[in-house]
């Protein structure tokens, strides 16, 4: 536990050790993580894990049952002090932009600013509207604007005020796919450009790699591992890690020698003992495909998804997938020799797979 007076703390948010329960049930079991300023962190992980909760606690939404959280060094919910979000100077965005419907844009993006004079304030207003490329919509209506439009105006109005701490709960989901990535790029270099400790929760893999500068992936109250995006999807700590960014094959597999037998050629079990079950588990863009008489993979069906061409393959006894850049659609029963890139392939003990 950090001390409220220890300028040695993390700068930026620092949430230690939380704990939360709803009725007795633990939701929340020894969370402790940091945001530093200007870097965004994501809780990932599947409905139920705790990470809104998580969310609600940083912001003062919930007071946790054990823990503490402190903003640049402040202590603001633990050993008896709870401050409410409107102390905390929190920036909020939601799934559903929560504009007010008889305010005009300006007005929205101005509704916190009532310290400041009239000049700065119009000044900040006007500031924050060409900085998320709404600045022509001042006059505007919330009703007059499309989903994407809103986001962004909810962005400018929880910037507005140079909150410490900015928080993110699901804030794209309600997009479409297209709109979806351009909003979101374009949040993602407002927050970066100014500077502010971001935390985001998404239940999408992919947003969070695109978005976060580090992910903390949940799992029934707990963080299983936190780190880079790369790290999370190159060096997964779990099975679970590895299969929540993305489709994996998985082969029942058992260590000699320090190896296991692969279709592919032996590989590394590092940490496991001989005679011990083991699954592999080989990502599907992990499998380099190439026409050959001779090879040992047999396609099953090819599929193009877009940029990416789906495999199936019988490789012995297995059906794997492969996922091949581009357009590659080689025909039913055609061979293909399958090479295994190592660093897309992870050996975890059966018994932890199985958990």
């Amino acid at each position: 536990m950090i001390d409220d007076m220890d300028q040695t703390c993390p700068a930026g948010l620092y949430l230690d050790g939380i704990f939360h329960a709803y009725d007795g049930k633990p939701v929340v079991r020894g969370v402790t993580v940091a945001v530093p300023p200007g870097q965004m962190v994501c809780l990932l992980g599947p409905s139920g894990c705790g990470k809104t909760t998580t969310l609600r606690i940083a912001a003062g939404l919930e007071r946790s049952s054990r823990g503490r959280v402190t903003l640049n060094c402040q202590l603001v919910s633990g050993d008896g002090v709870h401050l409410p979000p409107e102390a905390r100077n929190v920036g909020f965005l939601f799934q559903d932009y929560a504009l007010f419907p008889h305010l005009n844009v300006a007005a929205n993006v101005a509704f916190g600013l009532d310290r400041l004079g009239r000049g700065e304030r119009s000044r900040r207003v006007d500031e924050m509207l060409r900085q998320v490329g709404m600045d022509s919509y001042a006059d505007s209506w919330p009703h007059q604007l499309s989903g994407g439009q809103q986001q962004r105006v909810a962005l400018a109005r929880a910037l507005a005020p140079k909150p410490r701490l900015m928080l993110l709960d699901e804030p794209f989901s309600g997009l479409d796919k297209r709109l979806r990535d351009q909003v979101r790029d374009q949040t993602l270099h407002v927050l970066k450009s100014s500077g502010v400790s971001t935390l985001m929760v998404t239940h999408d893999p992919e947003e969070a790699m695109f978005m976060a500068d580090a992910i903390a992936l949940m799992k029934d109250g707990r963080i299983v591992q936190f780190g880079s995006p790369e790290e999370l999807y190159l060096r997964p700590a779990t099975p679970f890690v590895a299969s929540f960014f993305g489709e994996v094959n998985l082969i029942p597999v058992q260590v000699g020698g320090g190896m296991v037998q692969t279709p592919f050629g032996p590989l590394a079990a590092p940490g496991l003992e001989d005679g011990q079950a083991a699954e592999l588990l080989i990502r599907p863009e992990g499998l380099a495909l190439r026409p050959d008489p001779q090879g040992t993979a047999e396609v099953l069906a090819a599929r193009m998804l877009g940029r990416v061409s789906l495999i199936h393959l019988r490789v012995g006894g297995l059906h794997l997938h492969a996922r091949v850049p581009g357009h590659f659609m080689p025909a039913e029963g055609t061979r293909l020799a399958a090479e295994l890139d190592a660093s897309q392939a992870h050996v975890y003990p059966a018994e932890a797979g199985k958990a």
